[in-house]
């Protein structure tokens, strides 16, 4: 009886504790709903011209992210700020473009939010604009129906998505959470332009990692030599992180004769493929089998089990000369870093922006969300 009783107490003081955590909760939200609607008739009221013209301001305690909305229609503003403000955004609103590449030179924005048909400047020159500008700033076009054919076209110009108006409440708010988690995911995956020599196994997640003791080729296959005279080879690190999720791995045929320079092996990412070339000439000796079923080796182990073959070489000393290793091979990353950056940079296209030039963030696996254009364009220049 004893028993029953303390165990009844138990589950009256968790239920207690459940329901007083849900009950403050719902106090804390509505309190913070309470205040951020107090921000926002405060922002309304203040004078912030000096700055531009027609810009509104409504600032929050602790805003999810900072963001800047430009369209030439009052009423689709004004719901912008009343329907993110509420759900815990910062956010700026003007009525033309200029006004709104002007703040962004001088303000830090998560996101800006344009529309497409505006008088003066269009959304596609804003979005150009703000990849100049702000490259870290994400863009989220806002379109019509008649306008979705532009609005994904301003995609190609690196703006992250687009919103459909007119839109409800709920699904502004829930779009904007989406955008924000996926900014956040970017973010977390953002690889920083720097090369590091490593003696771990695995690769640093924010660098591009050059193993130690290890050749490197042009054509972006890493080259071990092992004692027997044999030498191991598989994908580097630029060109893994470049690519991100692989599907598969065709091998060479084992005892096949290979020249430098010709077709070693492939990858592929669902449809498209990508073809890595042999750092020296010789006969395949083994592949890797167990590799097609741990794709994981290749970013978690890349240099003990994500090896793809080995080739028994007939030319090593001379070809070798022509590898990448220790301080060569890093000076060599900087300028495959820079080449690579440029080639995902946004188009210019021929807007008043043209011309001029831009570097990309890089980010792992930015090649699968690129087109296949851009995918080939990689291909041919790097592997």
């Amino acid at each position: 009886m004893v028993a029953i009783l303390v165990v009844s107490m138990i589950v009256a003081f968790i239920v207690i504790d459940i329901v007083v955590r849900i009950a403050s909760e719902k106090i804390r939200e509505a309190k913070a709903q309470k205040e951020r609607l107090a921000a926002l008739d405060i922002g309304l009221n203040l004078d912030f011209t000096h700055e531009a013209k027609s810009l509104k301001r409504v600032d929050v305690p602790n805003p999810l992210a900072r963001i800047l909305a430009v369209d030439d229609e009052p009423v689709v503003l004004d719901s912008f700020r009343k329907i993110l403000v509420v759900a815990g955004y910062a956010i700026d609103t003007v009525e033309s473009g200029r006004e709104a590449l002007g703040l962004v030179q001088k303000n830090k924005y998560d996101f800006v939010f344009t529309d497409l048909k505006m008088p003066e400047m269009d959304g596609l020159d804003v979005v150009k604009g703000v990849r100049h500008f702000s490259p870290e700033t994400d863009v989220i076009v806002i379109t019509g129906y008649a306008t979705i054919e532009s609005a994904v076209n301003a995609m190609k110009f690196s703006a992250m998505d687009y919103v459909q108006k007119p839109f409800t409440e709920d699904e502004l708010a829930d779009f904007t959470k989406k955008c924000l988690i996926r900014r956040q995911d970017r973010l977390e995956k953002q690889i920083r332009p720097m090369v590091r020599v490593v003696t771990t196994e695995r690769p640093s997640e924010h660098e591009f990692a050059l193993p130690g003791g290890v050749f490197i080729s042009e054509g972006h296959v890493w080259a071990n030599v092992t004692v027997p005279g044999l030498v191991r080879v598989g994908i580097d690190d630029f060109a893994r992180k470049m690519i991100g999720r692989i599907n598969a791995v065709e091998f060479p045929t084992k005892g096949s004769m290979v020249k430098k320079g010709e077709r070693l092996f492939t990858v592929h990412q669902g449809a498209r493929t990508a073809i890595f070339k042999a750092p020296v000439t010789g006969k395949i000796h083994s592949v890797n089998a167990e590799l097609a079923q741990n794709l994981v080796w290749l970013e978690k182990q890349p240099y003990e089990k994500g090896w793809v073959c080995s080739i028994k070489p007939d030319q090593l000393a001379t070809e070798l000369e022509n590898l990448k290793i220790g301080e060569k091979a890093a000076t060599w990353y900087q300028q495959e870093i820079k080449r690579v950056r440029e080639l995902l940079a946004p188009e210019s296209g021929n807007g008043h922006l043209g011309g001029v030039a831009e570097m990309a963030s890089l980010v792992e696996g930015q090649l699968e969300e690129m087109d296949t254009r851009t995918w080939e364009k990689f291909a041919a220049s790097f592997l």
